[in-house]
């Protein structure tokens, strides 16, 4: 009967003196250890994504000539749409120097955009962050921030060799200063994570109290441009509620974030041109 117990108690001893042996394990040999466990796993998720991507390519090998033919006409309206936004940038482009010039305003930060293919998605209660394929060996700088189409998704937090680690916006250790779309007082905003079936969240603090928004067509959120990471403009998300803040001076507000970033499958790294960006 004793041996009996001392063997049900024995993968709890063996699991205790592994954490007490971790607790006082050197800090550098913990990083190294992390960071070696990452580089071991790379390939083995970055094969998964190849894989997925190849079962889309002969997925799409499946379709009929007329579902193809209507995906080429819908690719060239948006290629033409592209065009005429490539122009229109440009013009603003130019303009935006010539205002800089006769005002002698310093010049925004050039950035240069890396793509990347996203491998993995963690959405639990802990992490809120994504994988990509490219790393160190692209020139991904720690702290950069990372786009799509519909605005911010956050910012690198780790980088290795061939992958880097994306801090998505509903992360609550993701914080920034933000704006109002047309009110350029600086207000706080962090992430509050995701909703079963609903739109990703973040809070917004130090909001005035003269803002008061309409239900029916919330304000846009956008970074400010303040502290250096994430340039100025960049749609973050929708202020759909306010309520008065702990302290009676300011009020809180929620904040509703792209639903697509549940489901990307491509980013772009915001990489500074002459220089890489600091968290």
């Amino acid at each position: 009967m004793l041996k009996k117990r001392l063997f049900n108690t024995q993968p709890f001893v063996v699991l205790i003196a592994v954490a007490i042996f971790w607790i006082f394990v050197p800090y550098f040999v913990k990083t190294t250890l992390r960071s070696a466990f990452y580089e071991f796993q790379a390939p083995i998720s970055a094969s998964a994504s190849y894989i997925r991507e190849l079962q889309n390519f002969w997925a799409a090998r499946s379709k009929s000539k007329s579902e193809l033919y209507e995906a080429g006409k819908d690719l060239a309206h948006l290629n033409a749409t592209y065009e005429l936004m490539i122009l229109e940038n440009q013009a603003m482009k130019k303009e935006i120097n010539r205002l800089e010039s006769l005002l002698a305003l310093p010049s925004t930060p050039e950035y240069k955009y890396e793509i990347a293919r996203v491998v993995t998605r963690d959405f639990n209660s802990w992490w809120q962050r994504l994988e990509i394929r490219k790393g160190s060996l692209h020139g991904i700088p720690m702290g950069a921030p990372v786009v799509f189409a519909g605005g911010l998704v956050g910012r690198i937090s780790e980088v290795h060799q061939y992958t880097s680690t994306v801090e998505l916006l509903s992360n609550s250790y993701l914080r920034m200063a933000v704006i109002i779309e047309g009110d350029n007082r600086p207000m706080s905003f962090r992430g509050a994570g995701f909703r079963l079936f609903r739109s990703p969240i973040g809070l917004t603090q130090y909001v005035p109290t003269d803002i008061a928004i309409d239900p029916s067509d919330p304000p846009r959120i956008l970074t400010s441009g303040m502290g250096g990471v994430f340039p100025a403009g960049i749609h973050i998300g929708h202020l759909v509620s306010l309520r008065p803040g702990s302290s009676g001076m300011f009020q809180e507000g929620e904040v509703r974030l792209e639903t697509r970033l549940s489901n990307l499958t491509e980013v772009a790294v915001l990489i500074t041109i002459g220089g890489e960006t600091g968290e």
